[in-house]
């Protein structure tokens, strides 16, 4: 027991050394980060489009990140081709861009034959006013030949364009779900609408194709709302390729806090890596507390502030003695249990998993709820950052199950 006990104490000392240190340990994260993504890559998203089409707009609606933060992001991939991984550090979803398409003297050869090989989803982005598309159409005939079964989701923007100058709102409810919204929009913009699908219409294969109309405007722009279409848009890439996306970068309902909504795709993001590592035996011993303090770091970095020693001590002071041992317990039993033969490698991966993403995404939440406290310049109760731990640590569970259901292993 007293070896158990030492054991137990080393590792909670592990952890706090971890958190407390003034910057994080950048290879074991890298390491960790390395490790969850080779195991299990984060899906991909293909934007097929013409340039100014709204690819970018796109993605800061399901991202939520800034236009700023996008076109520093995208990295090229091709000549022509670039790629953006969103969150950078763990990525739970990347954006493929074919950026030359249309433009005298290129040849997408090399960026369909790279895309075809990455993509899990085919969003196709055409403006309404758009209406016939040749050089999208050319690539996506030759996409549908070699995959004729792949779903295919046209985004299409930009819907103001075909107001006229008398109308500057848009039509509310949202109305294109219903089988009679010819009738609800303006005749102009039915008619761009039904030319535009009409001018794909004779695509080759038999996957469906998902027509969705949105409008991602600015809010100086004078729309609202500035994400029109966007829940027409979550729920068409989940009936294409049911990715679990919208549960791992959308925040928790009710949720209005920029703060918390920009923290959400992180803490997820983290707490999947924590559960992909969690799943192996002993390593996780070492990586595990790097991803937590990676996470708790670019936390403090969304809320504008610094995770310093005296940060570590506060807040796992406030979290309290019964959050040591049991973050010691866990960790160090899950690890014991997977060194058992046959069933311990199995129930224990299972373990592991389940129990080092969920403590992260627990900490994480509880981070957050500490971080706006101090941000705000007000007391931080020990009870209220408990129960956030508590709750994060029961949706922490919840996500980690959705994960091993969705891709049929420990993480």
């Amino acid at each position: 027991m007293s070896d158990d006990r030492g054991f137990w104490t080393g590792l909670r000392h592990r952890l706090h050394q971890a958190l407390s240190a003034p910057s994080v340990d950048s290879d074991e994260l890298e390491k960790a980060v390395n490790m969850a993504a080779d195991r299990e890559p984060a899906p991909v998203i293909w934007l097929l489009g013409l340039a100014q089409s709204g690819k970018t707009s796109i993605v800061r609606a399901l991202t939520g990140s800034s236009r700023a933060q996008i076109g520093d992001g995208f990295r090229p991939c091709t000549r022509t081709a670039s790629i953006y991984d969103f969150p950078p550090e763990v990525p739970l979803v990347r954006f493929l861009d074919t950026r030359g398409l249309g433009e005298v003297g290129y040849d997408p050869a090399e960026d369909i034959a790279l895309c075809e090989e990455q993509s899990h989803l085919l969003i196709v982005v055409v403006r309404a006013s758009e209406p016939r598309p040749q050089a999208v159409l050319d690539v996506l005939k030759k996409v549908r030949k070699r995959h004729p079964d792949w779903p295919v989701v046209f985004a299409q923007t930009c819907l103001h364009q075909g107001y006229s100058d008398r109308q500057t709102e848009h039509v509310l409810p949202y109305p294109f779900g219903d089988d009679a919204w010819q009738a609800k929009v303006p005749e102009g913009l039915a008619r761009l609408l039904l030319a535009q699908r009409e001018f794909f219409a004779d695509l080759p294969g038999n996957g469906p194709l998902l027509w969705v109309p949105i409008d991602f405007t600015r809010p100086d722009d004078g729309f609202e709302p500035v994400d029109y279409g966007l829940d027409a848009l979550w729920s068409a890439i989940e009936e294409a390729a049911s990715l679990g996306l919208e549960m791992r970068l959308r925040t928790d309902p009710g949720v209005t806090d920029l703060y918390s909504r920009a923290a959400h795709p992180h803490i997820v993001g983290f707490s999947l890596a924590a559960g992909t590592v969690g799943a192996l035996p002993v390593i996780d011993l070492a990586l595990l507390p790097a991803l937590q303090a990676g996470l708790l770091h670019r936390l403090a970095g969304l809320y504008k502030q610094r995770w310093t020693a005296r940060s570590s001590a506060e807040f796992l002071g406030l979290l309290g003695s019964g959050f040591a041992a049991a973050y010691g317990a866990r960790l160090a039993g899950r690890s014991l249990v997977k060194l058992i033969p046959v069933w311990g490698q199995t129930a224990g991966a299972v373990w592991g998993a389940s129990t080092s993403g969920a403590i992260t995404f627990a900490l994480g939440k509880a981070a957050c709820s500490y971080l706006d406290r101090k941000r705000e310049g007000h007391d931080i109760s020990a009870n209220a950052l408990r129960q956030a731990y508590r709750d994060g640590l029961d949706q922490g569970r919840k996500l980690l199950r959705q994960q091993q259901s969705r891709t049929g292993s420990p993480s």
